[in-house]
């Protein structure tokens, strides 16, 4: 697979430039966590007023993973920050711990932890000092790590009377990239409805702008629906919301978490080139006002003869 993005079908942001990444950063967490705060954070080695997208990992990954985003979109201008979160199989921590119960909300934590941390992170790269825009902020995640960045965009979790719990949104979030983000809770299987209470979201108060995107072969194993169940976050929240349907993507969606990963069913790394594109146009739009490159990717991915996905929005 080509990483020229000039050479690619579905539109330029420009050519890349050279990355700098550096890992592990900490930041010290109070409270009940218990592990501070590994992040790596992915920049491009030039460039001013960079704009910024955290990105949250799905279950048992790590800030190691999904070098297929991370890296296509530092070395298109923007500052990826990568939190390890509990879950991390890195981190060893058994499922009877006492903290796993509340691991959904401690991934929460992380992200606004991060946000919070942007000046200590930003010091302690060599070279970027000066070089990022704190009001150009996106969050992104996968999985668990959609479900998790879901929440600073403005879903919520329903209680067990099924109010909308604790408004966690945050304003210095200006928009999102859901990836494989799991729908209502009305569908869960009766184990995942017994073991994960979070996952029963509210996504009408999802205000912020998003792309969503989802396999139309993605069958989990916690949901009593077919793959239509992932375009939830989509059909249940306001505009303006995009939503990438891709044709025979199971849950790794082409290979997103890396290549050549074991759990990747559905490898394609043309279906993988064409989140990176899409999501690339989608967040210049959101954060530099790319009107022009988002318009111009969608309509090229509507005009291919043999196209890998389809585009909607409102």
């Amino acid at each position: 697979m080509s990483d020229s993005i000039d050479a690619h079908p579905y539109g330029s942001a420009g050519a890349p430039t050279a990355v700098l990444s550096v890992k592990p950063l900490v930041l010290s967490v109070p409270g009940g966590r218990g592990e501070d705060l590994q992040v790596r954070i992915s920049a491009p080695a030039v460039g001013d007023a960079l704009p910024v997208v955290v990105f949250s990992h799905g279950f048992g990954w790590s800030m190691d993973g999904y070098a297929p985003l991370a890296d296509h979109w530092a070395a298109r201008g923007f500052v990826v920050v990568q939190p390890t979160h509990l879950d991390s199989r890195t981190l060893g921590i058994p499922a009877e711990d006492p903290r796993t119960p509340r691991i959904w909300r401690h991934r929460i934590e992380d992200v606004v932890r991060v946000l919070d941390g942007l000046d200590v992170l930003e010091a302690s790269v060599p070279g970027l000092a000066g070089r990022v825009d704190r009001t150009r902020i996106a969050v992104a995640g996968h999985s668990w790590g959609a479900q998790t960045v879901s929440a600073l965009l403005g879903a919520r979790v329903l209680d067990a009377d099924g109010s909308p719990g604790e408004d966690m949104s945050d304003p210095r979030v200006k928009a999102g990239v859901l990836l494989a983000l799991t729908g209502l809770g009305d569908d869960l299987t009766p184990f995942a409805a017994e073991h994960f209470p979070f996952m029963r979201p509210s996504f009408d108060t999802m205000t912020a702008p998003a792309l969503i995107v989802a396999g139309d072969h993605d069958q989990s194993h916690l949901s009593t629906r077919g793959p239509d169940w992932f375009t939830d976050p989509y059909t249940h929240s306001p505009a303006p919301k995009s939503l990438l349907t891709l044709f025979g993507a199971e849950h790794s969606l082409g290979g997103i978490p890396g290549r050549e990963v074991a759990e990747t069913t559905d490898e394609n790394p043309a279906r993988v080139a064409l989140i990176q594109h899409l999501t690339t146009a989608f967040l210049r739009k959101a954060l530099l006002g790319d009107e022009a490159g988002w318009k111009a990717a969608a309509t090229a991915l509507g005009e291919g003869p043999a196209p890998l996905g389809e585009l909607r929005s409102k």
